[in-house]
Formats: C-alpha cells, sequence, structure tokens
C-alpha cells in the first residue's frame, strides 16, 4: 500500500469530508451504536492488538497481546503471567492503551481506559483459548494464570469504509466517551 492509498484510506484527506456552510468539516455525527459495532468489526478483524502501560520509569512500554473478544460496553480482558512486567506496571499505574489496527482496510481502534488484576476462578474459567495449552501450568485453574480487565473511558476509532473518518485539518479520530 501506498502512503497516498493508506492516507486515503483512513480519511485523511479532505476531499472525502463534506464540508459545511463555513467550509470546514460537518459530517453527520454517527451514533453510538454506529461507532460501537464499527469498533466490534475492526477489532475482530484485527485479532491482536498493542497493550500499552505506563512504565514504572514514567515511559509508555507497548506490546502485542491476544485478547477476549470485548464485553458488554467495550470491557476487555487479557490473561498474562502475574510475574510480567505489565502486572507490576497496572499494579502502579492503571491507566492502559489499547491498539487495534486492521492493515487490510487501513482501519484503528484505540481504547483509553483502566486496568484490575482479576484472579477470581469463576471469571478465570470463563475465559480460556485453547491455543494457550502449554503456555500456563493448569490452564485456567492455575496460579500462573491472571486476568486482566479494561474498563474503557473513551474509545477512538477511524474507518473509511464504515464512514467513520478522522478531521482533514487536524487529523482527529472519531471519539466515543464510554464514561
Amino acid at each position: 500500500m501506498t502512503r497516498a492509498s493508506f492516507v486515503a484510506a483512513l480519511g485523511l484527506l479532505s476531499l472525502a469530508v463534506p464540508l459545511g456552510a463555513q467550509g470546514g468539516p460537518s459530517p453527520a455525527a454517527p451514533s453510538r451504536d454506529t461507532v460501537l459495532a464499527a469498533a466490534r468489526e475492526i477489532m475482530a478483524d484485527a485479532r491482536f492488538c498493542t497493550f500499552v502501560t505506563v512504565g514504572l520509569d514514567g515511559h509508555p512500554q507497548a506490546r502485542v497481546v491476544d485478547p477476549f473478544t470485548p464485553e458488554g460496553e467495550m470491557t476487555v480482558w487479557l490473561a498474562t503471567k502475574p510475574t510480567t512486567r505489565k502486572v507490576a506496571q497496572i499494579r502502579a499505574d492503571p491507566r492502559v492503551t489499547l491498539l487495534y489496527f486492521d492493515a487490510g482496510t487501513a482501519s484503528y481502534v484505540t481504547l483509553v481506559g483502566h486496568a484490575e488484576l482479576v484472579r477470581d476462578p469463576v471469571e478465570k474459567a470463563k475465559r480460556w483459548k485453547p491455543a494457550w495449552s502449554g503456555m500456563y501450568e493448569d490452564e485456567n485453574r492455575g496460579e500462573d494464570y491472571l486476568l486482566i480487565r479494561v474498563r474503557v473511558d473513551r474509545l477512538e476509532i477511524v474507518s473509511g469504509r464504515h464512514g467513520l473518518r478522522n478531521d482533514p485539518r487536524t487529523w482527529r479520530p472519531v471519539v466515543l466517551d464510554l464514561r
């Protein structure tokens, strides 16, 4: 994909946004349901996402993770070992960001929220992927299997295929407050 086609796919070109009476963009605001449905589709197509925590040194720390399908109003669950850096980082500062990017459509969803560490055996039993066999001693039943629940405060999305384009001047994405 060339840079021009990538930029066009993201909807960054001002020609893709209708102009209002003042000459500025005035697209109809998409409904909450439209934004959430598009976000779920992009997240499913991307499958993996980048999970960003605040490092103990104050710098953002990013890694690719295999999250579960979002629940409700975009609560996202992840699994990890309690000995990972991300667990120590969440304990120190629960602010996190998840970025899902679908390269095929140059669409993305960013989720900004707060993470919680969950050891509850009932919750752990609900969330397991067979592909993870061998990574954890007793699958989702062991002490080495820990869940992370991300409660999302804000969703940002850009998807030309869904008509959710960012502002052509500021590049600000479509934003949905979920608090």
